[in-house]
């Protein structure tokens, strides 16, 4: 029992304390000009503040620090997410502030991941369950970089409509949380837990209508930490807890990938700017950014439990596996379903938009 106050309490500041921030950073932001005005690629049609993902930033490194006070032994591992995180968050904030060119933002990304790997170590293996594991060899380190950098800038990219990026974020980080606390990984688990709870905070006003916006800030440091939390547990218990990760993250790692795939295919300039994402063709199709932010958030919540639940009863792990396998595969074409029926009802073609 006191074991269960002690998580309570922990989660339940992490969220007050973030809801409170990101309630302040609105009038700031506002006061600041920080504010994310409508154009041909938006998705919203007011003006609002964005950088409400600092308050995410804020309560994540209070709750880091504590956690190494409580937990000395995690120093390392955790400095290794969270320094190279908070770097992501700086520059990113100066690209809420005064946009930066592409490639000062990629190389901060690379040198951010490089540090991140160069203190973890890269991920090794892959755990596919009860269909093995998969040892990465001498492809573990560009393939660990590949997914940190991926990963910041998918979570960046799917950060298009109101709720979106906090309802994921809650979600992995608290699947992130379980696992890790499962495998005794205390430390890294009350870090996921924070986020987890601090995400959930944040969306408190992030929720259709929108008060105010995560920004690049908050988008790319949820991004980046959410690959590299799995990395800091301990090395026997890093591929099952990366791959709850993923498997968590799974919609929006589709939607981009999807995305991709398709305008390179059309042929287009893939760093020109679009509003072709699945979920933001749903929202110009006529879907609410609730209904949307839920759809993609059910289906990471659905995932993740079922990734989970072998963990805690290793027998199901077949069963698990084989429905995590249907499940994806079903919610993958009814995502892409979705989409082609909502866009052939209202008549509206995928837009493609030039630079602004």
């Amino acid at each position: 029992m006191p074991l269960l106050i002690f998580w309570s309490v922990w989660c339940v500041t992490a969220l007050v304390a973030s809801a409170v921030l990101t309630r302040q950073l609105i009038g700031w932001a506002m006061g600041r000009g920080v504010i994310d005005v409508p154009n041909a690629r938006s998705s919203h049609t007011r003006a609002t503040p964005r950088g409400g993902g600092l308050a995410i930033v804020g309560v994540v490194t209070v709750a880091a620090a504590l956690a190494v006070v409580l937990h000395p032994e995690s120093m390392v591992p955790i400095a290794g997410v969270l320094l190279p995180s908070l770097a992501i968050a700086s520059v990113s904030w100066l690209d809420d502030v005064r946009p930066l060119m592409n490639r000062t933002r990629l190389l901060i990304h690379m040198l951010a991941a490089v540090a991140a790997t160069a203190v973890l170590g890269p991920v090794c293996q892959v755990n596919l369950g009860s269909f093995g594991t998969f040892d990465l060899g001498i492809a573990a380190w560009p393939l660990t970089l590949l997914w940190i950098i991926g990963l910041t800038n998918a979570f960046n990219f799917m950060d298009g409509i109101d709720g979106i990026a906090g309802i994921t974020a809650t979600v992995s980080g608290l699947a992130i949380a379980v696992a890790a606390g499962f495998f005794g990984a205390t430390a890294v688990a009350a870090v996921a837990a924070a986020f987890a709870a601090a995400s959930l905070g944040f969306l408190s006003c992030n929720w259709q209508p929108a008060r105010i916006f995560m920004g690049d800030v908050g988008s790319a440091f949820c991004g980046f930490l959410l690959a590299v939390l799995p990395m800091a547990v301990p090395l026997k218990s890093e591929p099952a807890v990366a791959s709850v990760c993923v498997v968590a993250l799974w919609p929006f790692i589709f939607d981009t990938a999807y995305t991709l795939l398709r305008r390179l295919w059309k042929r287009e300039n893939i760093f020109r700017a679009h509003r072709s994402h699945l979920y933001q063709r749903l929202a110009i199709a006529g879907w609410s950014h609730r209904g949307v932010a839920s759809l993609y958030g059910g289906i990471s919540a659905m995932s993740a439990m079922v990734a989970i639940a072998p963990l805690f009863d290793p027998s199901a792990r077949a069963a698990a596996d084989r429905a995590l396998l249907a499940v994806m595969l079903i919610c993958m074409t009814l995502l892409v379903a979705l989409v082609l029926v909502a866009e052939r009802r209202e008549g509206i073609p995928v837009p493609e938009v030039p630079h602004a």
